[in-house]
């Protein structure tokens, strides 16, 4: 269990949170290793209902250490937000439980506001993007434009650095976009307020953790979104835009040379997808509003898109992801169906395939759907495989034969121990 992976296997919002909160009571280190603020992970414990974004999901456990490693877009202002916010409700977070990667590249404040207006000149070609900036902020990084938060230590390089990528963004913010200029004293008042508080956590945390790995630590690294956001792999252009498959972790959280040894993919028991972009097993109408109700799948009153399960998507997303085992969320949301539709092939052109076709022609593709027997009971208390009724037993094990991984865990309501364990 040294090096063990969470992460999702279909659009995101699989429950990776939880899962990670739940499995951090058997870990001593968990680490972020890719994204930004442009994606939350929900967990529910005693302190409360918690969004977290910047902030690994080990926080809340006494003993572990959580490090934000170099491979994630930092955003100072959300990242501060967040810590006051769980420091507020008694959460301790020092820099003996926080740690991070003074390799990381800062997300500055012109990154969102390049997004947005990107966003509103695409119109209706919009990519669906959370204006997080993190598609400024990736593709910068990779233009040798971004700031590394080690900078943070050495003001007068930092000033310089500064001064040059912000006179460069300034051309393209009033020539290209024709808004505002950000100046010098934004800048400064940004600084002050939300980068130098975070210079307690900042330190060489490859050093750390390969002296972790030596020592036999047990690491847990936590992904975020989904395998079909994947900038390589995932929906393209409808994807992130960077890596959120285990084999990056090694790489995101500066262990290189390290092997994931075990990879939980998180797959949420019917589909959901929050965002743009071709999401073949989509309901529409009444069905879709029913399990919409049922599962909360809701962004404030912003209703997310829900389907069956899509055993094509989760096949592929457990391939990509290289999953040794899986996570099943929400099964009890299921409870309430009579018959429980799943969406077994594709079809495109009177063709059917069980293959992940290229993304292009993903939006021309029709669902081929099966239905299954609903066991039509509350299953929320059951804490024992061989208590969940025979319906429920066949749907589970009928998902395992189709993606061709165990299915160790299954979640049955939002609370931190409503799990079933499979050994």
């Amino acid at each position: 269990m040294a090096c063990t992976a969470i992460v999702g296997i279909n659009w995101g919002d699989e429950g990776k949170g939880r899962m990670v909160d739940l499995l951090t009571e058997s870990f001593d280190v968990v680490v972020r290793y890719q994204g930004g603020g442009n994606a939350g992970h929900t967990v529910i414990n005693r302190y409360g209902q918690f969004m977290l974004h910047m902030l690994p999901s080990g926080v809340f456990r006494k003993g572990v250490v959580n490090v934000i490693g170099n491979g994630v877009a930092l955003d100072p202002e959300h990242l501060i937000k967040e810590i006051r916010e769980l420091q507020n409700k008694g959460v301790s977070i020092t820099p003996e439980n926080l740690m991070i990667s003074e390799r990381a590249s800062l997300l500055l404040p012109w990154h969102r506001q390049l997004d947005a207006l990107e966003e509103a000149r695409l119109k209706d070609q919009k990519f669906g993007s959370t204006k997080k900036g993190i598609a400024p902020f990736y593709s910068d990084k990779y233009q040798k434009k971004t700031v590394l938060a080690g900078e943070l230590f050495y003001p007068e390089i930092l000033k310089q650095h500064l001064e040059s990528l912000r006179e460069w963004k300034n051309l393209v913010l009033t020539g290209v976009y024709g808004a505002e200029p950000v100046s010098e004293k934004e800048i400064d008042d940004w600084l002050a307020q939300y980068c130098a508080p975070l210079k307690l956590f900042i330190r060489d945390t490859r050093s750390y953790l390969l002296e972790a790995h030596r020592q036999h630590k047990r690491i847990l690294f936590e992904g975020q979104l989904g395998a079909l956001r994947d900038l390589d792999y995932g929906i393209y252009p409808y994807t992130t835009s960077s890596n959120v498959l285990a084999s990056f972790a090694p790489i995101g959280s500066g262990m290189p040379g390290v092997e994931i040894e075990r990879v939980i993919g998180v797959v949420k028991a019917y589909s959901s997808c929050v965002g743009e972009g071709p999401f073949v097993c989509e309901l529409f109408g009444a069905e879709a509003d029913r399990l919409r109700e049922i599962g909360g799948e809701f962004d404030g009153h912003k209703p997310h898109r829900v389907g069956p399960i899509d055993l094509v998507a989760t096949r592929y997303g457990v391939q990509v992801q290289g999953a040794t085992e899986i996570a099943l969320t929400k099964l009890d949301v299921l409870s309430k169906l009579e018959e429980i539709p799943v969406c077994v092939r594709y079809k495109l052109n009177g063709r059917e395939m069980d293959s992940m076709p290229f993304p292009s022609i993903l939006g021309q593709c029709e669902p081929v759907i099966e239905k299954m027997p609903g066991w039509e009971r509350d299953i929320s208390g059951i804490r024992n495989w061989w208590d969940l009724p025979e319906e429920a037993k066949a749907y589970v094990k009928r998902i395992e034969e189709a993606v061709g991984s165990v299915i160790k865990w299954i979640s049955v309501g939002p609370e931190r121990h409503s799990i079933i364990s499979r050994g």
